[in-house]
């Protein structure tokens, strides 16, 4: 088979397009033929690049944290999926690890994948959307639902509209019936949430964040603040946006990680700040059926062959703010 890989950390022209043995199941694993997988900021292009030594990925490697796809082969044990199924790999993999940093990933026609690591895709849902909803989709339901305790009726300010977990997390809010205020740093990516569903729109580059919240909610503040940016300068609103109660969760911290907490508002409003970039592959099951239904639309901003993969990388490098772009090795 053919897979993009590296041999040693450096520029995106590391990366080449390799033959390489074909994967074999082994006991509890999945091969799966890959048909998408994305090109995460730091999962992938930091990866290659070397600057994420946490996460200790040794070359020659293979990326591609979440790929679809079709089971063509199933290894001994594996009682929950047979040749056919279509499935999407959640990052964590039984017994601990990292699909696709601890083990080569989905950057290949084809990938061995912990069974345990794979969830089911309707068929409703085309491969380059599950890609993105296995990817982010569960770690928004367990911000907005296991931590945040989000419920109809409330309020919930979801920072990052036009991003994924942004735009993941405006639609599950909005399916479960909840209020939503989208908050961005700019007019068209506030639009974006706007057209996604969110009942208001902010945007924090031009507005003060702190008022216009209290004026949508009658001076009270918000339920849930909804962040995974961890922007110094807004992050601190957001949380000073809270009502009384309220609690704050965060999956990220790109646009930090250190921001200032006013801690008298912390206690005195007896706030929770909780962060968990982590989520039950479960979790994506009710994202697919939302996506199903047409109640959850990703945002791509393209889907090129597999071999695109250095200028793709080249691009988020140049452009951080860039898209989901999706590679499809079965264009290539």
């Amino acid at each position: 088979m053919r897979a993009m890989l590296f041999e040693e950390f450096g520029p995106p022209s590391v990366l080449a397009y390799h033959d390489v043995p074909d994967p074999v199941a082994g006991p509890g694993d999945v091969v799966i033929e890959v048909h998408a997988v994305s090109v995460n900021r730091v999962l992938d292009v930091e990866v290659r690049k070397g600057t994420v030594p946490r996460y200790k990925v040794k070359p020659p490697h293979v990326p591609g944290v979440d790929p679809s796809g079709v089971v063509v082969s199933v290894g001994e044990g594996v009682t929950g999926f047979r040749p056919g199924d279509r499935v999407a790999v959640m990052m964590q993999m039984p017994g601990g690890g990292m699909f696709g940093l601890h083990c080569w990933g989905g950057n290949a026609q084809y990938a061995r994948v912990p069974a345990g690591s794979c969830v089911p895709v309707r068929t409703e849902v085309p491969f380059a959307e599950a890609t993105v909803i296995a990817r982010h989709g569960p770690v928004a339901y367990n911000l907005l639902f296991n931590m945040g305790k989000l419920e109809a009726g409330q309020t919930a300010l979801i920072f990052g509209a036009a991003g994924n977990l942004g735009s993941l997390g405006i639609q599950l809010a909005k399916r479960a019936g909840a209020k939503v205020i989208a908050a961005a740093g700019s007019a068209g990516r506030v639009q974006t949430g706007l057209d996604l569903g969110a009942d208001h729109g902010i945007d924090y580059s031009k507005t003060d964040l702190t008022e216009a919240v209290k004026a949508l909610t009658g001076g009270e503040g918000v339920d849930l603040f909804y962040d995974n940016i961890a922007s110094p300068k807004y992050c601190p609103l957001g949380i000073e946006s809270l009502k009384r109660g309220g609690r704050m969760v965060t999956a990220g911290a790109h646009g930090g990680p250190v921001v200032p907490v006013n801690f008298h508002t912390v206690y005195e409003k007896r706030l929770t700040l909780m962060g968990n970039p982590t989520s039950d592959p479960m979790d994506a099951l009710p994202c697919f059926d939302a996506a199903a239904e047409g109640k959850l639309k990703v945002i791509i901003d393209r889907v090129v062959p597999l071999s695109e993969a250095p200028a793709m990388h080249a691009l988020i490098e140049e452009k951080p703010e860039t898209g989901k772009i999706i590679l499809d090795p079965t264009l290539g």
